[in-house]
């Protein structure tokens, strides 16, 4: 068992949850992801780390409450316990020095975003964050990814902070005024990542992505996790979670992601009624 040390709502619906995992917090690094399970009965659910510190034994989630799952997870209280956690899983990406990198997160694809951004500034790059939302409410780790960038550009879509429009607009818009990128890493929603990685194929520039597909059992057996990059099947959770953003099929993941979304409406009706009859 791992007991949930602090719960916070951070943003409409989003959480962040600090657990005490010090086998996890001692081995976690920037790039890899963990699998939760709440309960004897419950649904693995797979969450990237925001943080974790080895010393006090704690990780640090971010997840946003959209399914059955992710909203019996958003009940939970301060000093409950989650029944399992696997981890951490996926492959660690190398990190070097490119010169200037730019991190791309999209709504809560900023908590993934953080460790990646910190691992790059770490090995010495002039790190520029652009960190997107719909709204400015919904902007997640904006205060820690100013911390650590040198440069941070926010986007909204509606413009009710930083600029308005989408996280791509303002890449492109820096490309196209002939400032030297080197390497580009983005996380958030797939469309995003897609249009990213769009973005900056015209200028060669070296792209990773951290890729969210559907995911069971995290260690390369079920093959739920399958993605499509340079015409070869990969499984995001052995072989990535990063991988080559020009070399990915975006629209095979799109459609991938839509597989389940019947049964994961139902699957919330359910929950939602026996909520109400239980009230």
């Amino acid at each position: 068992m791992f007991e949930i040390l602090s719960t916070k709502l951070i943003a409409p619906d989003i959480y962040e949850f600090d657990v005490h995992a010090p086998e996890l917090a001692a081995k976690a690094r920037a790039g890899q992801f963990l699998i939760l399970r709440l309960h004897e009965r419950g649904e693995r659910i797979p969450l990237t780390f925001k943080d974790w510190d080895a010393e006090k034994g704690t990780v640090t989630i971010i997840f946003q409450a959209l399914g059955k799952s992710t909203w019996e997870l958003a009940k939970a209280k301060e000093g409950d316990a989650i029944c399992d956690i696997l981890g951490p899983l996926g492959m660690v990406p190398p990190v070097k020095n490119y010169g200037t990198a730019v991190v791309v997160a999209g709504g809560c694809g900023a908590a993934p975003a953080f460790p990646r951004a910190r691992s790059l500034k770490e090995a010495g790059n002039h790190l520029i964050s652009i960190v997107g939302a719909r709204s400015e409410n919904l902007l997640v780790c904006e205060l820690e990814m100013s911390r650590i960038s040198d440069e941070l550009i926010i986007t909204t879509d509606d413009g009710s902070k930083g600029a308005k429009g989408f996280p791509t607009t303002t890449l492109k818009e820096m490309l196209e005024s002939g400032r030297k990128i080197d390497y580009v890493f983005t996380v958030g929603p797939p469309i995003m990542m897609k249009f990213v990685a769009e973005t900056t194929r015209p200028f060669g520039i070296k792209t990773e992505a951290s890729l969210n597909p559907i995911m069971v059992d995290g260690t390369g057996m079920c093959g739920a996790c399958r993605v499509e990059v340079g015409g070869e099947t990969k499984f995001a959770c052995v072989d990535g979670l990063e991988f080559d953003a020009h070399e990915t099929n975006f629209d095979l993941l799109i459609k991938r992601l839509e597989t389940y979304k019947p049964q994961e409406k139902a699957a919330l009706d359910r929950y939602e009624h026996s909520c109400k009859c239980g009230e």
